[in-house]
């Protein structure tokens, strides 16, 4: 039987982390791509460059400049808070190439015009008009992806990114609220200067297409956080891009022979968290549910399942960290942008209480090696999708005898030394008596 030909369409984290991933299983595999079409910026945290070296994203994770300084202007209150890595969107897309390249993965550079897809295989047309075949497709080309089948949305939500040249200086980010959005700013060592507003996308003062320049300029004018990072040349007209940032999760991202990955199976309101991060979340697990769906047939209902409850509780995750934020600034409580991203996805808390009697046993799945296996996980109000092992301590057995009537000391025993202080504190954490 021949190897399945596999095909990623997109080279961001998701589609490059795939496809690595699939590389070093044995699969060959080629990545479709075309350039983003814009220059764009993004502030990453430390464990977004942990991400990047677990999935071979070495090039791409050293051209990430070093950490700076970031402001933030929120709910009336300026302080510092903490740093972020600047990205340079331009350079760390090209440096992704480079690891696809250094990996020997194939990467077709061309727009995709058309896919048609069946049970049988995929038939793709790429400028200027190539056919490309493939028995297994990877969706990753972000938030540009193609929109089929039903999505969960959130508050229609609208950024304007703009761009301009100053002198050069140093790195720094900052994040204001306003009355009817919020805008995040960053200025790179070599003087390019990013500030972009996000906005509610059905908001009825929005000027025209060739008034927003403009009108942003304008905007920047009434802040003196701009000022003070940017100075004068802050205050007159820059590039526009704009582009909707909705948060947008897709019902189904997995089937017998395809999978959604990164934006393109959710993506997050840019105040919830990093995009690349959440990408890179649920692209690291995809090579598992590949090699299963593609080796073990048997098991596809099952990997379809991991890997759609793994991207739910993600966007969830991320989606009530964006609603929290909201709820901090109080200046403007009346305005219709702040209400509705205050309340959305739910009521639901962050964190759910402790409660040991809550704490159950239950078959899920899991990654086991390359494959997705059914094992006996520990469900807590907090974990509703399970936890496996700690440091390859399994944990259904502990909870088996305790709920049998052992004593914590008498289960623990039954453990490493080394290991028993950690599990002691986790039982302790989900409300054990120890």
């Amino acid at each position: 039987m021949s190897a399945p030909r596999i095909l990623v369409l997109g080279a961001g984290p998701a589609g490059a982390a795939v496809a690595l991933g699939l590389k070093r299983l044995g699969y060959g595999v080629r990545v479709v791509s075309e350039w983003r079409r814009f220059a764009a910026v993004e502030g990453v945290s430390q464990r977004v460059l942990d991400g990047l070296r677990q999935a071979g994203l070495i090039k791409a994770g050293a051209c990430v400049n070093a950490a700076s300084a970031r402001r933030v202007n929120w709910n009336g209150i300026t302080q510092g808070f903490n740093q972020e890595f600047l990205v340079d969107r331009p350079t760390f897309d090209a440096a992704i190439r480079e690891d696809l390249h250094a990996a020997g993965i194939g990467l077709v550079e061309a727009r995709v015009r058309s896919t048609e897809s069946s049970a049988c295989g995929h038939q793709l047309q790429i400028e200027p008009g190539t056919r490309l075949h493939a028995d297994f497709l990877v969706e990753a080309r972000g938030r540009q992806a193609p929109l089929g089948g039903r999505r969960q949305r959130g508050p229609e939500t609208l950024s304007l990114l703009n761009q301009w040249q100053a002198e050069e200086g140093s790195p720094a980010s900052a994040v204001e609220s306003l009355s009817d959005g919020w805008a995040w700013m960053a200025r790179l060592s070599d003087g390019r200067c990013y500030w972009q507003i996000t906005l509610d996308a059905g908001a009825n003062d929005l000027p025209s297409k060739e008034q927003l320049a403009d009108w942003c300029a304008v905007r920047r004018g009434q802040s003196s956080l701009v000022r003070e990072l940017f100075g004068a040349q802050a205050l007159h007209p820059a590039t526009v891009h704009a582009r909707s940032s909705t948060a947008t999760l897709f019902h189904e991202v997995a089937g017998t022979n395809w999978l959604r990955v990164g934006d393109a199976a959710m993506a997050v309101d840019p105040l919830s968290g990093n995009g690349i991060f959440q990408s890179l979340s649920s692209a690291l697990q995809a090579p598992a549910v590949i090699n299963t769906l593609l080796q073990r047939p048997e098991r596809a209902e099952l990997a379809r399942r991991f890997h759609q409850q793994r991207v739910e509780q993600l966007f969830l995750r991320f989606a009530r960290t964006g609603r929290d934020f909201y709820a901090m600034e109080q200046n403007w409580p009346e305005q219709a942008f702040w209400q509705s991203r205050c309340r959305w996805p739910d009521a639901e808390p962050m964190h759910a209480a402790a409660d040991f009697s809550q704490v159950r046993v239950q078959r899920a799945p899991v990654i086991r090696g390359d494959l997705i296996e059914e094992v006996e996980v520990v469900i807590t109000p907090d974990q509703p999708l399970g936890i496996w092992h700690m440091q390859g301590i399994e944990l259904a057995p502990l909870l088996r005898a305790l709920r049998a009537g052992a004593g914590v000391d008498e289960v623990l025993d039954r453990v490493a030394p080394e290991r028993r202080a950690m599990l002691r504190a986790w039982l302790g954490a989900q409300g054990c008596a120890i």
